[in-house]
């Protein structure tokens, strides 16, 4: 029996230390650029866009289709970055176990 209380504080503990570690990625943040660094998306760890950069120099009414597209780009960069972050954030508490958050 003290090996399953044992085991329950150690979950308790692991549980604690995982939220905290999730609280923290709402203030790490992580960079994508598309277009050479014309445009810039910035998220945090909890995936939320937190800012968007854009060149004017890519700002032409006749190529709204190219901008659209870099945009596209740096977001969906930004936000795997972001998910790769939490991931490494959190096997440090999981062991690599894949867990459903």
């Amino acid at each position: 029996m003290k090996n399953m209380k044992d085991l329950m504080k150690q979950a308790q503990k692991m549980q604690t230390e995982m939220a905290k570690v999730q609280e923290a990625l709402a203030d790490k943040m992580v960079e994508a650029t598309a277009g050479g660094g014309a445009i810039k998306v910035v998220a945090n760890g909890h995936k939320e866009i937190q800012e968007v950069v854009i060149d004017p120099s890519v700002v032409d009414a006749e190529d709204v289709e190219m901008l659209q597209d870099l945009i596209l780009v740096a977001v969906n960069d930004v936000l795997r970055k972001a998910d790769e972050m939490a991931t490494a954030d959190m096997s440090k508490f999981t062991g690599g176990m894949k867990l459903p958050f």
